[in-house]
């Protein structure tokens, strides 16, 4: 069974043998946000990192929140393919939940190279009958590769939303992030979208304790970011109001007073 679903990735992948003993992003990150599919050891990086920032127990559901809202925006503006790269444990609510509720042709492609992502890749793939979803077994450090197989599903010569939450705090350099970016808006058309989330260093201090924590006991370190440096990412873009904002101030539900949180965020438009 393992075989046939496998099949339905873009790229030939192999199985890993999954290491429970080890905290792993993935399910750090599903714990945070109430998901089920965590270890013990998962559980415990956690715990840890929200003794050491407190606000470490807000960061997940604002992401997620911020994710839906850009996601709902982006469909009422027209668009119709999206590129989500770092893509995490699915959850309710991933991108293509969302888009296609709002528009059910919608063709989705999710990115990750995480083994634990990629055992749980056939709920990624429930499409709507109208529109398509696909997984990309690849690591965001390649984003060649990652246009190159996903032209098997989106047509890159009309619009293309490109989502990156919670992925580019795992790249280490500056130089290597903008220009992971620069070579994803160099393959989209105008009218495309770019989505960003960046956990901050200059807002929270208790936030950067966090990191130093995670990076003490994780295999894949964090970085933390200025707020100039997020804003060099939407050089020559158009930012969607409010701009780059914390992340719960982007667009947050009426009535819905939002809670502070160390995380930068931007919708931009190209053109």
């Amino acid at each position: 069974m393992a075989d046939e679903w496998l099949k339905g990735t873009t790229r030939p992948v192999k199985v890993t043998q999954i290491d429970a003993t080890a905290p792993n992003v993935a399910r750090v990150w599903n714990y945070l946000i109430g998901g089920r599919d965590n270890f013990e050891a998962d559980r415990k990086a956690a715990r840890q990192l929200i003794s050491a920032a407190p606000v470490m127990a807000e960061v997940a559901p604002a992401t997620r929140a911020f994710h839906g809202r850009a996601v709902r925006f982006l469909s009422e503006a027209g668009i119709r393919q999206f590129l989500d790269i770092g893509t995490g444990l699915p959850t309710a609510g991933s991108t293509h939940d969302v888009a296609q509720a709002a528009a059910p042709e919608s063709r989705i492609v999710y990115v990750d190279n995480d083994p634990i992502v990629l055992s749980h890749a056939r709920a990624l793939l429930a499409s709507s009958a109208q529109g398509a979803t696909s997984y990309i077994d690849a690591d965001a450090r390649d984003p060649q590769a990652i246009i190159a197989a996903a032209q098997a599903t989106l047509d890159f010569s009309l619009p293309v939303a490109v989502i990156l939450i919670d992925i580019l705090n795992f790249i280490q350099g500056a130089q290597a992030a903008a220009q992971i970016i620069r070579t994803l808006l160099a393959a989209l058309v105008p009218g495309s979208y770019l989505v960003v989330m960046q956990p901050a260093s200059d807002l929270d201090p208790a936030l950067e304790t966090a990191a130093v924590r995670w990076n003490q006991i994780a295999p894949t370190p964090v970085v933390l970011r200025e707020r100039a440096e997020v804003a060099s990412w939407a050089d020559g873009l158009e930012l969607i109001e409010p701009g780059l904002v914390q992340v719960e101030q982007w667009r947050p539900e009426p009535g819905k007073p939002p809670r502070p949180t160390p995380l930068y965020g931007f919708v931009g438009r190209t053109s």
